[in-house]
């Protein structure tokens, strides 16, 4: 992990991770909130199996780390080489309580966490894995797209471990 996303920060900072980099383990001090401002970044959880859940793909312009408690739930890693603005979760709350605007995007944020979670719940029980993979794609093609082209930045583990599915139905 590169030492800056470890020193202290006056309100923000940028730092680089290359590809596969750590940016956070699960249940280290959630001192941050990042914002990807480019690559791309999983969040993930290893079962007790050595199986892997991915929680969340985040694209540039994405925002995540933003937890209730003092720790991280999930492992955050960068899926390319991808560069993160970390902003100090103490420098938030403080913002938050002084201005309106703050407290109303850190609100936005966390519904649009509750809404992908929420999302991520039904594709995961619900759907058969023809229409898992359907809507991943759908998805990504929403994020993604550009002059009607899609290059997806994550490999085919990654998705069969975002959907539920082995790596031979993706």
């Amino acid at each position: 992990k590169p030492s800056s996303a470890r020193s202290p920060v006056k309100s923000f900072t940028t730092v680089p991770f290359r590809r596969n980099a750590e940016i956070y383990g699960d249940k280290e001090d959630a001192e941050y909130l990042y914002k990807v401002v480019s690559g791309s970044v999983r969040t993930y959880k290893v079962l007790t199996d050595g199986r892997r859940q991915i929680g969340a793909f985040y694209l540039t312009g994405d925002v995540f780390g933003l937890e209730s408690r003092s720790t991280h739930r999930l492992t955050a890693d960068a899926i390319v080489d991808t560069t993160v603005r970390l902003v100090k979760r103490s420098y938030l709350e403080k913002a938050a309580g002084g201005d309106l605007s703050v407290a109303r995007k850190l609100w936005t944020i966390t519904s649009a966490e509750l809404k992908h979670a929420e999302d991520h719940m039904l594709l995961l029980g619900q759907k058969s894995a023809m229409e898992k993979v359907a809507t991943f794609l759908l998805e990504m093609d929403g994020r993604l797209a550009v002059a009607g082209m899609m290059a997806l930045p994550m490999c085919r583990r990654d998705i069969a471990d975002y959907l539920g599915l082995t790596l031979e139905t993706v």
